[in-house]
């Protein structure tokens, strides 16, 4: 259901951006979120529903040297993570990704960290060249990667519909997640979930 009870339907100009869904970010992984694996249902299903009608799945992905400046033996804020290549940056197995998924790296750099997936990245190019016009995102986490592509998304013009019921969030500070939704929405998000697929 959109926020406003009604139901979605995708068509041609939408485009779906999972965010993150790496092997590091769920249960188990060096920078585990909370119930991480809990969005990789909704994302499958939500990835049927983009490849059924021949629109283009996008997936963004850290992919940090080892030495990346947000770890903190240099003196940022997080646990070594998705460094690129290990098995902890792959995408979670139980990820349905189609055949031409886009994949988007991020954060590459030793010296630069990107929670956006249009930091650094060639992402805006890649939907403008497809006429992308409205971005159904989801992934990991709420308050960090996932608010940061939202936030980016509708400051370049996008349409956004946001993921409901395939976001979790890190949590840091307790509300953080629902904070980091509140502030989606108020930047003209829209909230949608599976069981209102609308067409």
């Amino acid at each position: 259901m959109g926020a406003n009870g009604g139901a979605i339907s995708v068509a041609s100009g939408d485009a779906l951006v999972i965010v993150d869904v790496q092997n590091d970010f769920l249960p188990g992984g060096a920078l585990a979120v909370p119930a991480g694996d809990a969005v990789i249902a909704p994302l499958n299903a939500w990835v049927a529903r983009f490849a059924g009608a021949r629109l283009p799945v996008f997936a963004t992905r850290d992919w940090h040297p080892a030495d990346h400046c947000s770890f903190r033996e240099r003196g940022g804020p997080w646990p070594p993570h998705c460094i690129a290549g290990s098995a902890g940056a792959q995408f979670a197995a139980a990820l349905v990704l189609p055949a031409d998924v886009r994949v988007i790296s991020k954060a590459e750099g030793r010296d630069a960290d990107a929670y956006s997936g249009f930091a650094g990245t060639d992402l805006d190019t890649q939907l403008r060249r497809l006429g992308a016009k409205r971005l159904f995102i989801g992934g990991l986490a709420t308050d960090y990667c996932v608010l940061n592509t939202v936030r980016d998304a509708r400051a370049l013009g996008y349409a956004v519909a946001l993921l409901a019921d395939a976001i979790r969030a890190v949590d840091v500070a307790a509300g953080d997640g629902e904070r980091a939704i509140a502030q989606m929405l108020a930047l003209g998000a829209r909230a949608v979930r599976l069981e209102s697929p609308g067409g």
